[in-house]
Parts: structure tokens; C-alpha cells; sequence
């Protein structure tokens, strides 16, 4: 069975490190043969910023957003993917707002009976992927854990590559042991 990958990424800089990092993933898992979707959620048309809090996903019998813009069809793909792959840069210790705005819209694939103190989620099973660059050293921990709490608390394996010391945007290119780490990862993935 073909696996189905679905690559969000949170940068809004066309040919940066995270898009050099999403394009030498996605070479990995060509290789493999996995069907692989790429959404640049910074330019997806949104209604609202983030989520409303209006909580009519929770009265629907589907896992969907009652907000119809661009995210929408974003949230019912990571319903229907084996892996999502969410690659941002490191934006003051956290995940950049243009991926941001999706993940908290993420809250309708989950449904929660309050009384009986369950969760549901479609999310069970799959694999989420953290890709993330930073110019530094530091912070990439703290990204990393908003990440691997979400996969726990979904059920979702969770695997991550953490590039720091990145540079400036663009520089990756440069930097052949992370190529291969990323094509590495791809394959895995897929």
C-alpha cells in the first residue's frame, strides 16, 4: 500500500532553509515511491486567525472546521494522510504563526465526550514529523516538545529533525550532512 504524505509548510520565504529542507525530505520519499502532497499554509487564504473557539466542530459527526477558507481542506488531508510532516523555522522558540494558524485549527479532528473524559481523534496511529531549522544553537528543544506532546496526547508516533546552527536563509543549501539527513528521513517516512 502506497503511503500518503501530507508536508505542511510554515514558511513564508520561498527558497529558505525550511523549503531546501521540505524539497531534500520530499527527494526521499519520491525514491520510495509514497504519494507526497506539499501545502505552503503561508499562503493559504484565511477567514480567521487561528481558531475561534466556537467549538461547532465538536457538534458535527465529521472531524472538520465549520470555517470555510483555505484550511479547511488542509485539516480533512491530515485526516485522511499516514504521516504529517510539519516543517517550520524556529520563530522565538516556536513554530512560525503561518503553520501556527493551521495547528490550532487542528482542534476539530479531535472530539472530546467532557462527561465520560474521553478523546477521539483521527490522528490515532499516524506519524507526525517535525522538521525545523534555526540560525542558532538554541530553541529548537522547546519547539521540539510542543510537537512530541501533540503526537503523545493524539496517539501518533513522532520524529524529528532539528537543524541548528542553519544560518541565515538560504545558507542550508550548503550543508551536505543535512542533505542527507533529510533524504534519510524521507525514506524512512515513507
Amino acid at each position: 500500500m502506497t503511503k500518503k504524505i501530507l508536508i505542511l509548510s510554515g514558511s513564508p520565504v520561498k527558497k529558505g532553509n525550511t523549503a531546501t529542507l521540505v524539497k531534500w525530505l520530499m527527494e526521499g520519499i519520491r525514491s520510495r515511491g509514497a504519494q507526497v502532497e506539499l501545502v505552503q499554509t503561508a499562503f493559504l487564504k484565511y477567514k480567521s486567525t487561528g481558531c475561534t473557539s466556537c467549538r461547532a466542530c465538536q457538534k458535527l459527526a465529521k472531524y472538520e472546521c465549520v470555517i470555510d477558507d483555505g484550511a479547511r481542506p488542509v485539516l480533512v488531508k491530515m485526516a485522511g494522510a499516514d504521516v504529517i510532516v510539519m516543517a517550520t523555522p524556529l520563530y522565538f522558540y516556536g513554530a512560525s504563526s503561518q503553520l501556527k494558524l493551521v495547528m490550532d485549527r487542528m482542534f476539530s479532528l479531535y472530539k472530546w465526550d467532557n462527561q465520560a473524559g474521553t478523546m477521539q481523534t483521527p490522528l490515532k496511529g499516524k506519524t507526525l514529523v517535525l522538521i525545523a531549522s534555526a540560525f542558532e544553537d538554541i530553541g529548537l528543544d522547546v519547539l521540539e516538545k510542543t510537537f512530541s506532546i501533540t503526537a503523545d496526547y493524539s496517539g501518533m508516533k513522532f520524529v524529528s529533525l532539528l537543524v541548528p546552527n542553519a544560518g541565515e536563509s538560504g545558507d542550508i543549501k550548503h550543508k551536505d550532512s543535512i542533505h542527507k539527513q533529510a533524504v534519510a528521513l524521507g525514506r524512512r517516512i515513507a
